[in-house]
């Protein structure tokens, strides 16, 4: 199972895939968005696993005021 990790200095601290620079909001946001699992496992991001989107959404779930903020974050410079 994936796991989410949070490291200073690498995407800004904020929750990520671990082993990679993919942060948790950018997953949701293109949930928000419509892409489906399989649209992100093989259209944006080949290497992404099921495995890993389960992480995300179980993290997302457990941590939305964190998700949105981040995701908020990102649309106000």
């Amino acid at each position: 199972m994936s796991t989410i990790v949070k490291t200073p200095g690498v995407v800004g601290g904020r929750a990520r895939i671990d082993g990679s620079r993919m942060p948790v909001w950018t997953i949701v946001g293109y949930w928000k968005h419509g892409m489906t699992d399989e649209q992100l496992r093989t259209e944006m991001y080949p290497w992404l696993t099921q495995d890993d989107l389960d992480a995300v959404r179980a993290y997302a779930q457990a941590h939305p005021e964190e998700i949105e903020r981040d995701i908020a974050d990102q649309e106000d410079p």
